[in-house]
């Protein structure tokens, strides 16, 4: 190929990969300019005299006994606006029961039950979490399902219920500080929520549009009055994300949901390791359980175009292609575009650092390195949304 061929191939790949990411990168400036305007970081709160047996905790648990110690101890400190907490277990062989009958024996408010055999057509969390809301007093004005992953501070419930009440919201769920542990997840983990942060408004923003709705199960306060008018989590039995599917169906019947920060007042320990990060966080993240077939790809095209692509054109461009002119050429349009994503990308790591404790973590310098995985980040995206889950917390689906 001559080299006047070869440059006129050069600009027709760039002219299309321009066509392909400028409108993207449109989508991606036009919900990163709303981060000014969003509400800030719940704040740990003292109860006040009407928060009193306000809430009713409830924790769905499968084999989580090397792991929900920190969250009873903090459900303990937690005060008199917690009426219950009732720990839903479904058949742990690990000794998980046995954790909450004891902390019950020194705080009353605990409680644990085993929920109904998994009927047909029922994804475990939602099916447990059904169950609390069910047995749980209708004393209480709010239900808060919390993950046993968890690790609440003192002061987050009354924080969260005082928010959610001055806010006027019906549902609000927050986003934790996420704890890193090992030099895998340092690198890996950041780009996987970057895939969600990009699709969708940030945490604190009142999304307009139902089907645009975030939510995180791991803390999901509602009303139980909205609960009860919406058949408790019959409307997402099926799905695997199970909290975005229930807060959409929410909002889409004219109910105000809101989706928070709350790296102030709980932490999260969700997986070990970059293996079970990738394989149990990214089979969800694609959401496709909440998403229609068409959202669905406009996301994977915003991935690929923002998150995917860019690293690997500048990579390509740095260490492959002939040095550029200065005119302004569809290759040297395409590589100013894909430096300014690039540039947004490494930037964003300085807006997301309050939500990563890396303080006990090895190699957390990796952190800063995150978006060279982007592209592995995206590709966990694409594999998740053309595959159903056949196991999940050690159940098998069909």
């Amino acid at each position: 190929m001559t080299n006047d061929n070869a440059l006129m191939v050069e600009s027709a790949i760039s002219f299309l990969l321009l066509i392909i990411q400028v409108p993207a990168t449109a989508i991606l400036f036009s919900r990163l300019l709303k981060g000014p305007r969003r509400l800030p970081p719940i704040e740990p709160q003292q109860p006040t005299l009407e928060l009193l047996g306000k809430v009713s905790v409830v924790v769905p648990t499968l084999n989580e006994a090397l792991r929900i110690s920190p969250l009873l101890a903090g459900l303990s400190q937690q005060s008199y606006e917690v009426r219950e907490i009732i720990v839903v277990d479904s058949k742990s062989v690990d000794g998980t029961p046995e954790l909450v009958k004891a902390k019950q024996q020194k705080d009353p408010r605990f409680r644990v039950m085993t929920d109904d055999p998994l009927p047909s057509g029922w994804v475990g969390r939602p099916w447990a979490l059904h169950n609390g809301f069910l047995f749980s007093s209708e004393g209480s004005q709010w239900f808060l399902g919390l993950d046993a992953d968890i690790q609440p501070h003192p002061g987050l419930v009354a924080g969260l219920v005082k928010t959610a009440e001055a806010q006027g919201y019906d549902l609000v769920s927050l986003s934790p500080q996420f704890i890193l542990k090992y030099p895998g997840e340092c690198w890996l983990q950041p780009a996987l929520l970057m895939t969600l942060l990009y699709r969708f408004d940030p945490a604190g923003i009142n999304t307009e549009q139902p089907e645009r709705v975030m939510a995180n199960g791991q803390c999901f306060l509602c009303r139980r009055s909205v609960l009860a008018a919406v058949g408790g989590y019959s409307s997402a039995s099926g799905s695997f994300c199970d909290d975005v599917t229930l807060a959409r169906n929410i909002a889409a019947q004219g109910y105000k949901v809101g989706f928070l920060d709350g790296a102030k007042v709980l932490r999260v320990r969700m997986y070990e390791g970059a293996m079970e990060t990738w394989k149990e966080w990214g089979r969800s993240l694609d959401l496709k359980d909440a998403t229609s077939r068409s959202q669905l790809w406009g996301d994977l095209w915003l991935l690929t175009s923002v998150q995917g692509l860019p690293i690997l054109i500048v990579l390509t461009f740095l260490l492959i292609s002939p040095p550029l002119s200065y005119s302004l050429t569809p290759p040297l349009l395409l590589l100013g575009l894909n430096l300014l994503l690039v540039v947004i990308r490494f930037a964003m790591l300085f807006a997301i650092a309050p939500s990563y404790d890396r303080k006990s973590a090895k190699s957390g310098w990796l952190f800063w390195l995150s978006p060279f995985a982007d592209p592995l980040a995206v590709l966990r995206i694409f594999l998740s949304a053309f595959h159903k889950p056949r196991e999940w917390r050690g159940r098998k689906y069909s």
